[in-house]
């Protein structure tokens, strides 16, 4: 049986924040990387999220972490936030912001993958056929841009960063039945902003002799990416759950590639579509059809 949402208008309204924002962010990072460099670019990003998360854990009272915790926090951060706009980043210096969307849009499958190797979950038959699928549906993708899938290409770096956001989902979980989403989000938004710290001041020495758009431009990154985003998601997967929300992900791309057009006039190569499609394909197979069912025991074991 399906359940009804209670606020279907609302739930449009903040998926369509969520999504827009994070699109925004693939060609507003293109943007902005004309006038700073890319570490420095996301540790000022972040330490903007940073100071919005600190309020919203005042605001909100938010318990503090357990020592137990903290270097799951630290682990996190550091891979989910500053390792991963590092790489991302760089990486988008060569690769173009719709091919980078796409290339990004394997973290699923690469959590699949981790859960497999490290959790003891099992993939069915077309779990792999999935991932096989998404796995020639990058190289398509690579082999339109510059350096292909050779190391320390672009698109080497972006899929680096896609793997960094495959182990934090696969960390984050048991902080989020803790702390529950948001906060989980706004602690680990301060962590990779601390690890990032030795960035800053280049980026604070940088910012007050770039153009006025590339300034709106950080703090863009920093407010509705970084912190608006994960706000409105996360409303909208307590409303609707995180198996039903997570179908509104596989919209990300393609809003991605409308706003690269609208933003800096980006037009993908047919080789990029071709590529990004069958990418989503092994996805959409794999998390549709790819996971084995879990046994589960009776109570007392066999």
């Amino acid at each position: 049986m399906t359940t009804r949402l209670r606020h279907p208008r609302l739930v449009a309204l903040w998926a369509s924040v969520a999504l827009l924002s994070w699109g925004s962010a693939y060609p507003i990072v293109r943007i902005v990387m004309h006038d700073i460099a890319p570490v420095p670019l996301a540790a000022v990003r972040y330490a903007i999220a940073a100071l919005l998360s600190v309020v919203w854990l005042l605001a909100k009272r938010a318990p503090l972490p357990r020592m137990a915790d903290i270097p799951r926090l630290v682990a996190c951060g550091g891979i989910g936030i500053s390792l991963y706009n590092a790489l991302f980043n760089t990486g988008e210096l060569s690769v173009s912001a719709g091919a980078a969307s796409l290339l990004i849009s394997s973290a699923p499958l690469m959590a699949a993958a981790i859960a497999v190797a490290v959790m003891g979950e099992r993939l069915t038959p077309w779990g792999w056929a999935g991932s096989l699928i998404s796995f020639a549906g990058v190289i398509t993708i690579a082999g339109g841009e510059p350096g292909g899938l050779s190391f320390g290409s672009g698109t080497t770096l972006v899929l680096g960063a896609a793997l960094a956001s495959a182990l934090y989902t696969t960390m984050q979980k048991r902080l989020i039945q803790t702390y529950g989403a948001m906060n989980t989000t706004a602690y680990v938004l301060i962590v990779g902003a601390i690890v990032l710290l030795p960035w800053l001041p280049r980026a604070l020495a940088t910012v007050p002799h770039m153009p006025v758009m590339g300034k709106l431009g950080i703090l863009q990154l920093g407010v509705l990416p970084a912190f608006v985003g994960y706000a409105a998601w996360t409303w909208v997967v307590g409303e609707m759950g995180v198996a039903r929300a997570s179908g509104l992900l596989y919209l990300l791309p393609p809003v991605t590639l409308v706003e690269s057009f609208v933003l800096v006039h980006e037009v993908p190569e047919p080789r990029t579509l071709l590529g990004g499609g069958v990418v989503m394909a092994g996805v959409f197979l794999a998390n549709t059809l790819g996971r084995a069912p879990v046994r589960r025991l009776p109570p007392g074991g066999e």
